[in-house]
């Protein structure tokens, strides 16, 4: 039986109770689920949580401090059996390895100038059935002082739900936790995901980004 999704502000890190592998709903073994098994296992982690309910949100991706962070995230997605989307920029969909990036998920996006990042995601979500996609509050893997809000913009603008996804690097851990509707009061709302965040270490935890605006 999966486990019930939560509500920011009741459940945390630690109320989501490990679960073996084995014990999963079952899903479809493709690919990604062999590739995030085995990625997973090489480097001892151990996944939290289940997958999301949901066909559509936005999946925090946080704390984002490297570019080892994708990887992570596609092998716990693909261990819970769903598809995740990133967003990334144009340049890394050129040739040759523009296929692949869109294969994995991949979103280009242009980031210079008056791009208007925030309606071309909402026009993704009003385009499809289904779409889970990441978006790293922090906006880059260098030092960042803070959240920015761009994410709960893109899943209010939606009307989607936020789903709180991490990767601990300290304990060895990625997953799933609670799942937020924006209520319009991006400070109260902001205020609970702190809360889950709380303890969670990046790769780099020096660049890490207060949870906060």
């Amino acid at each position: 039986m999966s486990e019930p999704t939560t509500t920011v502000g009741v459940s945390s890190l630690t109320d989501a109770p490990d679960r073996d592998l084995h014990s999963r709903p079952r899903v479809h073994r493709g690919f990604m689920y062999w590739f995030g098994r085995a990625w997973l296992g090489l480097h001892g982690w151990e996944i939290v949580g289940a997958r999301p309910t949901c066909r559509k949100c936005i999946v925090i991706g946080a704390p984002h401090t490297s570019n080892w962070d994708l990887p992570f995230s596609l092998a716990v997605a693909g261990v819970l059996g769903f598809r995740l989307h990133w967003l990334g920029k144009e340049s890394l969909f050129r040739f040759p390895f523009g296929w692949l990036m869109r294969r994995l998920g991949g979103i280009a996006i242009e980031r210079s100038g008056n791009n208007r990042i925030v309606e071309r995601v909402v026009r993704e979500f009003n385009g499809r059935e289904d779409l889970m996609l990441a978006v790293a509050p922090e906006g880059t893997r260098g030092k960042a002082s803070r959240w920015k809000t761009g994410f709960y913009h893109m899943a209010a603008g939606a009307g989607v739900p936020i789903q709180c996804a991490f990767l601990d690097y300290g304990r060895k851990r990625g997953g799933m936790g609670p799942l937020l509707q924006p209520t319009g009061d991006i400070e109260a709302d902001l205020a609970a995901v702190r809360v889950f965040y709380q303890g969670i270490k990046g790769r780099r935890p020096e660049c890490q980004g207060e949870v906060a605006i």
